[in-house]
């Protein structure tokens, strides 16, 4: 990701990036929603924390449930849709919530329309989320990907975070565990990723 390409804007619980604004979702991104949670490409990698969505109804349901269980998030845990800036079309999600089944770690995640695949737009949604992570005083943050989710583990590694190893310890699945610091944020790797 290009040098300019590292800002953040932090308004509350809205970031924006040069091409991107994270925002709360509103039941009305529901049709735009289920181009990402009702994608069997997408969501074959969420189960069993998210099954794939079956409609708009559903996604809309699903949105209502997600803004009510936000509300009592401590802060800087949440949802946002992916909206790009230039169309203000919504690409995907992200979140930063608790890993189960203690919720001590917390999980950074995005989910992108296949659409929006291969452009480093996941990654520059994580990299904002982690910056809004870590302006709230959070010490750490991982990614948990299904060991043959190749371009999730490549998303964490753009986002710089760093392999710690394997565990089943969430979601009673093997996976394999990537973590960021914040002093690894914007630190440029040697093979040029962040």
């Amino acid at each position: 990701m290009a040098e300019r390409e590292h800002r953040v804007v932090i308004e509350g619980t809205r970031i924006t990036t040069p091409r991107l604004v994270l925002r709360p979702w509103v039941p009305g991104d529901a049709r735009a929603a289920l181009g990402v949670y009702g994608v069997a490409d997408v969501s074959r990698w969420l189960a069993p924390a998210l099954e794939r969505v079956s409609d708009v109804t559903a996604m809309r349901e699903l949105i209502e449930r997600w803004i009510s269980a936000g509300a009592s998030l401590d802060a800087p845990q949440g949802r946002w849709a992916i909206e790009r800036r230039d169309d203000g079309a919504v690409v995907g999600g992200t979140a930063l919530l608790p890993l189960p089944p203690e919720r001590r770690d917390l999980e950074i995640g995005w989910q992108l329309a296949p659409g929006a695949w291969g452009s480093g737009l996941a990654a520059e949604a994580g990299h904002a989320v982690a910056h809004y992570a870590f302006a709230s005083g959070v010490d750490e943050i991982f990614a948990v990907v299904r060991p043959r989710n190749e371009r999730g583990a490549a998303t964490a590694r753009r986002v710089g975070m760093e392999w710690v190893g394997e565990t089943d310890k969430y979601y009673d699945l093997r996976l394999q565990v990537y973590r960021l610091r914040p002093a690894e944020l914007d630190v440029p790797s040697p093979t040029g990723e962040r």
